[in-house]
């Protein structure tokens, strides 16, 4: 399910459009902010030992990039930390409210990036597989501003477009919205269509309502 919701104008006159990708049995890709390429179904690698659940803090297997121009680069995605947004942050942030699909609030999920060998890689392109699934079951990607800015506070807008090379890490906060009185379960990693996905299970999650 596709859930547009539009911003109000920004300074410079432009119109944002964001997009926030949901559905309560998605377990496909992730966003994807750059156009350059595309994942194939069976991207990503698993642990020798299979395993699939890992703690905050702690480094997903090496990804196999599939984009055209890094194909065969190896990377890893780390969360760290997420943290609840307000409805303050909401009202501030630009973007209109979604009256379709009720009151949401932003999730900001902080991530680290390391590229671990091949060609350079682009950050836009290292962390498109980020998943936000809720308590209810509900998994959402990670939020797309076209044409405009959306703002939070503590969550700079990433350098999608910022080349990685091996060795090289960057840490980035990634914008999440869920409806307003749902709780974040875990960051996903999706792994293709027919592998499950890694995740990360929230644990300390404390939701604030204003």
């Amino acid at each position: 399910m596709r859930t547009w919701t539009r911003a109000v104008p920004a300074a410079t006159g432009a119109l944002a459009l964001a997009l926030a990708m949901t559905g309560c049995n998605d377990s496909g890709s992730g966003k994807s902010r750059s156009n350059s390429g595309s994942h194939s179904s069976d991207s990503g690698s698993g642990t020798s030992d299979g395993k699939k659940t890992f703690q905050l803090g702690e480094a997903s297997p090496e990804q196999d990039s599939a984009k055209t121009a890094s194909v065969g680069a190896k990377y890893t995605v780390t969360p760290t930390k997420v943290q609840a947004g307000t409805k303050a942050d909401m009202d501030s942030s630009g973007l209109e409210k979604d009256e379709k699909n009720g009151p949401q609030i932003p999730v900001y999920v902080w991530s680290m990036l390391t590229h671990k060998s091949g060609k350079a890689m682009k950050v836009g392109d290292m962390d498109s597989n980020l998943v936000l699934r809720t308590a209810q079951g509900q998994r959402t990607r990670a939020l797309i501003v076209w044409m405009g800015v959306a703002k939070w506070p503590n969550c700079p807008t990433p350098d999608t477009d910022k080349q990685l090379s091996a060795g090289q890490s960057e840490k980035i906060c990634t914008a999440f919205l869920i409806p307003e009185g749902q709780k974040p379960a875990a960051v996903e990693l999706t792994q293709g269509y027919y592998k499950k996905p890694l995740e990360w299970p929230v644990t300390d999650f404390v939701a604030v309502v204003s």
